[in-house]
């Protein structure tokens, strides 16, 4: 499918996919969207709520651009907490798209060094970023995700239900239920009636919170 690099509200840019009309992150604002539905609603929520281990485990739903992987490394370096990151992607964006997206010039241009070192990092092993930050990147369908208990934190940054309805159904978010230790939160940008129904049929406890610029509502899904 053809991709083009597009710039957001924010002035960050993203993956738009013209056959889809599908981008990677919010039209609205790439980072903004990040910062509100991950790191806020997520990361920040967890610690403040349901935070009890000493490492905070977080599977993204979407590895893509690794700005929501960025976005963690920054906030938990500067909170002070250690973090497992594994991400999921299918098909892993191109090297060439990467160096066009300036997520490191607009966040922290001191810092662009381990945004490169989070896409140089080899697929399907686990290497440290920082003394405090591990990643694993993983090449495979989300519903070949087979974890039992081990996620504090999923980041469900999954393709629209529009393009890809599979994705957004029962069978996976039971898959991501399977996947969660007790007390823990995913969440995601979507807020379709469809997938709240999906997420609380497999056992979630779903709010409706306030979405991103461009976006009314959000969904987070807890697991108790």
């Amino acid at each position: 499918m053809k991709r083009k690099i597009i710039s957001t509200s924010d002035g960050s840019k993203t993956i738009h996919i013209e056959d889809w009309n599908e981008q990677y992150h919010s039209v609205h604002g790439a980072i903004q969207e990040a910062n509100h539905v991950f790191i806020k609603h997520g990361l920040i929520f967890f610690i403040e709520s349901l935070y009890k281990t000493s490492t905070i485990r977080i599977l993204e739903i979407g590895f893509g651009t690794g700005l929501n992987t960025f976005l963690t490394l920054l906030k938990a370096k500067e909170l002070n907490y250690k973090i497992d990151y594994v991400g999921v992607d299918a098909y892993p964006v191109t090297k060439e798209e990467i160096h066009q997206l300036n997520y490191a010039e607009l966040i922290s241009k001191k810092d662009k060094f381990q945004f490169e070192k989070l896409h140089e990092t080899v697929w399907e092993t686990s290497q440290s970023i920082t003394s405090d930050f591990k990643l694993e990147k993983q090449e495979k369908f989300f519903k070949d995700i087979n974890s039992d208990e081990e996620f504090d934190i999923i980041y469900f940054d999954a393709f629209g239900a529009r393009v890809q309805p599979e994705l957004w159904t029962e069978s996976i978010f039971e898959i991501m239920y399977k996947a969660m230790r007790s007390n823990s939160v995913l969440v995601t940008y979507s807020a379709k009636g469809s997938v709240r129904r999906a997420m609380q049929a497999v056992g979630f406890i779903v709010e409706r919170l306030p979405g991103p610029p461009g976006k009314r509502e959000m969904l987070r899904a807890t697991k108790r």
